[in-house]
């Protein structure tokens, strides 16, 4: 539907669905529609469209939203380590908003905590997690 649209004239306008997001956008569609092999392929590429060729992160909290897109994938798939690797790394940047982060980062918390909470590591994540969330509070 969107790429019907003519490119906007005003991409600051709130009602205005700005082109540079629509992978961003797609990446949480798919994530919530549990079309794994598409959010895994966006995040990827929200992470490569939003990072400087050295390193440096133009849009950290896409990448954030992207590495936590890439978690629930990975926890998905049994691969807690991932999982629990890529969560940290979102809750690690400099600029975040934790409020938000913590609202992104509810799907991995709710699927880590229901499959495997007993694991020690994923126990470590959530009491972490459960840190920041009372620090916002």
């Amino acid at each position: 539907m969107l790429e019907a649209l003519p490119y906007p004239e005003d991409t600051d306008h709130h009602f205005v669905v700005d082109p540079a997001k629509f992978d961003f956008y797609a990446m949480d569609c798919y994530r919530i529609a549990g079309e794994d092999r598409l959010a895994r392929m966006y995040a990827r590429e929200v992470i490569k469209s939003s990072t400087e060729p050295n390193g440096i992160e133009r849009k950290p909290m896409r990448n954030a939203e992207a590495r936590i897109t890439l978690g629930v994938v990975a926890a998905r798939s049994g691969d807690v380590e991932a999982a629990v690797a890529y969560g940290r790394r979102a809750l690690e940047g400099d600029r975040q908003s934790l409020p938000s982060l913590l609202m992104c980062s509810q799907e991995l918390t709710g699927l880590l905590a229901r499959k495997h909470q007993r694991q020690p590591e994923v126990s470590a994540y959530l009491d972490e997690v459960r840190a920041l969330a009372r620090s916002v509070s």
